[in-house]
């Protein structure tokens, strides 16, 4: 008798385990390309790479990124869309994978490519526009019209890509007593002051940062200590690592190249991304590289690379490591799919699986707890 509870007790937790590894993945797409209905969500299975689709919205005009609520009920959208562009809150129900509009506010600025949330507020970072927005958020997981309203003005030294400024992400600094906003368009990474329940004047600029003219900075990332900042510098493919204290300043430690050595083509720098133990740090490029590149992280938040590996498709403008770091989704814009990537927790190494997910023109790659 004894035996045989040890074995239903070891089966029953084999089971819970594997139950456990299972998420949502949440795409967001752009619909002005091909036929989509705008955010998708998948069942993944972090043992074995298999997904199926469970849900998606109907109607939404590119939600091109996605940000989801700490308490996992409500899912935030950009919608890009030239002048017309707007800021989306939907509720959703990660058992069933249904996501509902609850409603949406104009950007106050055209082509919105990212944005952060958090109990009080979401932030939008407005390409085109140049500028930051701010939207509070009311009790049922809607959002007001804009709060705040931050214009950034210059240009810098590329006449086609800098002849304005170009705001591409928003990041909460780890304590959230800060926002790191990088402008693409300025050269510039400037951090704001966050107060988080303020009505108007929630983001106060304290200062900012340049980095090498021309390079076009994107998306960063903290470490999971929070004591580095790494940035991927579109333009250029530079990759410059900062180290960062709790005053919030950014002291610039050391820059290096993503591309390629002897690569001849053009390039175009995307996402930058951390494994979930902290250990590895991944960055992708488009243009004609295709390719994640993957670095180890030292002690000292120094990073030695490790390798780089075909995406297998065109244009990875994001990609998505799994809760449990065994799996990584490069989402390609350009040849509407998701390639799964088997990855090695000890060396960070990526496999390919031969899995792929095809979907219309994915842009935006976030995993949930069901």
């Amino acid at each position: 008798m004894k035996k045989m509870y040890l074995i239903l007790f070891s089966a029953l937790v084999v089971t819970t385990s594997k139950a456990q590894n299972k998420f949502n993945l949440l795409v967001g797409t752009y619909t002005n390309t091909c036929e989509s209905k705008g955010i998708y969500i998948y069942e993944f299975d972090a043992n074995s790479g298999d997904f199926k689709l469970k849900k998606s919205s109907e109607g939404v005009v590119s939600p091109s990124y996605l940000s989801v609520s700490a308490d996992n009920k409500f899912v935030y959208a950009v919608n890009e869309n030239g002048k017309q562009s707007a800021v989306s809150a939907f509720s959703y129900d990660s058992k069933s994978g249904t996501i509902k509009l609850i409603n949406k506010n104009d950007a106050l600025g055209a082509d919105p490519c990212h944005l952060i949330n958090d109990s009080k507020n979401v932030i939008t970072a407005n390409y085109s526009g140049g500028n930051i927005a701010v939207f509070k958020k009311n009790a049922d997981g809607s959002i007001t019209e804009g709060q705040q309203l931050i214009q950034h003005e210059g240009k810098g030294p590329n006449e086609a890509r800098q002849e304005k400024a170009h705001m591409h992400m928003v990041a909460f600094s780890p304590d959230k007593k800060f926002v790191l906003a990088s402008d693409l368009g300025l050269d510039k990474v400037f951090i704001y002051k966050y107060n988080s329940g303020a009505a108007h004047e929630i983001l106060k600029l304290k200062e900012s940062v340049n980095v090498k003219a021309g390079s076009g900075p994107r998306h960063l990332t903290f470490s999971k200590d929070g004591k580095f900042v790494y940035l991927l510098q579109e333009l250029d493919g530079t990759l410059t690592t900062f180290s960062y204290d709790k005053s919030g300043s950014l002291k610039l430690l050391k820059s290096t190249n993503i591309i390629p050595k002897d690569f001849k083509g053009a390039n175009s720098s995307a996402a930058i991304k951390i494994s979930p133990d902290g250990k590895f740090l991944y960055v992708s490029d488009r243009g004609d590289v295709n390719m994640i590149t993957v670095y180890n992280i030292l002690k000292d938040g120094s990073i030695t690379k490790v390798e780089q590996v075909s995406t297998q498709g065109k244009g990875p403008r994001d990609f998505a490591i799994d809760p449990s770091g065994n799996f990584l989704l490069a989402g390609h814009q350009y040849t509407n799919d998701i390639i799964i990537f088997k990855r090695d927790k000890i060396t960070g190494k990526l496999t390919g699986t031969g899995k792929k997910i095809e979907l219309c023109s994915p842009v935006g790659l976030v995993f949930t707890k069901i």
